[in-house]
C-alpha cells in the first residue's frame, strides 16, 4: 500500500477513506461550514479541506461515487476530474445536479471518490503515415453492438 502525505488545510477535514478492501476509489468528504444547496443544472464547488502529494508519475482522478450519481444525480461537472502530482492545493470537487429538484450537501457527506493511477508522458512525433490495422480509422460503433 502507498503511503500518501496529505495536509489538512481545515481541522473538520476528512481523511479519504476506503469503503471496502479491494476499493479502487477512496472516498472523499465534503467540509463545509454550512449545507450547500445546488439547484438543478447547477454545478458547485464543493471543498475538501484536504491538499496531497500525488507521487511523481501518478494522477489523481476524480470519479461520480455511483449511489450520489444514480440516487441524487450529483456528480463531477467535468466527469473526471484530473489532479496532477505537482499540485499542492486544497482538492476541491465540482459538483453537478443533473436531477430536477435542488440536491442539499452537508460537511462530512461523501462526494467523491479519488483513483490513484499511473500515467504516461509522451513525446509527440510527426509522421507521413501510421502503421495499418484492421479496424484502422472505424470510429463510433464500428466494431459493432453485439
Amino acid at each position: 500500500m502507498e503511503s500518501i502525505n496529505v495536509t489538512k488545510l481545515d481541522e473538520r477535514a476528512v481523511l479519504p477513506t476506503y469503503g471496502s478492501e479491494f476499493s479502487a476509489g477512496a472516498d472523499l468528504y465534503a467540509c463545509l461550514s454550512e449545507p450547500v444547496v445546488i439547484a438543478p443544472g447547477e454545478a458547485v464547488l464543493i471543498h475538501t479541506g484536504l491538499a496531497m502529494e500525488i507521487p511523481i508519475g501518478y494522477a489523481g482522478l476524480i470519479f461520480a461515487r455511483s449511489g450520489l450519481a444514480t440516487k441524487q444525480g450529483l456528480a463531477p461537472s467535468n466527469k473526471v476530474g484530473v489532479i496532477d502530482p505537482d499540485y499542492r492545493g486544497e482538492i476541491m470537487v465540482s459538483l453537478f445536479n443533473h436531477s430536477k429538484e435542488e440536491r442539499v450537501v452537508e460537511h462530512g457527506e461523501r462526494i467523491a471518490q479519488l483513483v490513484l493511477t499511473p500515467f504516461l508522458t509522451a513525446s509527440w512525433n510527426e509522421v507521413e503515415e501510421l502503421n495499418e490495422t484492421v479496424r484502422g480509422a472505424g470510429g463510433f460503433g464500428s466494431t459493432g453492438t453485439k
